[in-house]
């Protein structure tokens, strides 16, 4: 039996080591997912934005909310469904509601949502 103990823990061990290899070549898909959206970590820690992705987008709308007025802002969850009512996806309008969100928290908090938080919630 001894054998067979010892036979099985190699393959165990032989498994682990396949796996940490390909999820080093190729990421997990929940790196991959937050990569999609648009944060990554550099081996240094810190944290960069990619061009071309949603938190990307979020953050160049963020002074166009800014010089939005209260009702104004308000008036964003409104445009939002609008486009959502006329086919656009979620993906579409996540930026603007995502600014407009950070926005709100920024103006009724006096908290601005991390760049990490925009990514959380657009995983959820």
């Amino acid at each position: 039996m001894d054998f067979f103990d010892r036979l099985g823990d190699f393959f165990n061990w032989l498994t682990g080591l396949v796996e940490r290899i390909v999820r080093r070549l190729f990421g997990s898909s929940n790196e991959r997912d937050i990569r999609r959206i648009g944060y990554v970590r550099d081996s240094d820690g810190k944290a960069n934005v990619l061009p071309g992705t949603i938190l990307e987008r979020i953050n160049q709308l963020e002074p166009e909310m800014e010089k939005l007025s209260e009702g104004e802002l308000k008036e964003t969850a409104s445009r939002v469904r609008a486009k959502l009512a006329d086919g656009k996806t979620l993906d579409d309008v996540l930026p603007e509601a995502f600014a407009a969100t950070r926005e709100a928290g920024k103006r009724y908090l006096k908290m601005r949502h991390y760049d990490v938080q925009m990514v959380g919630g657009a995983i959820l």
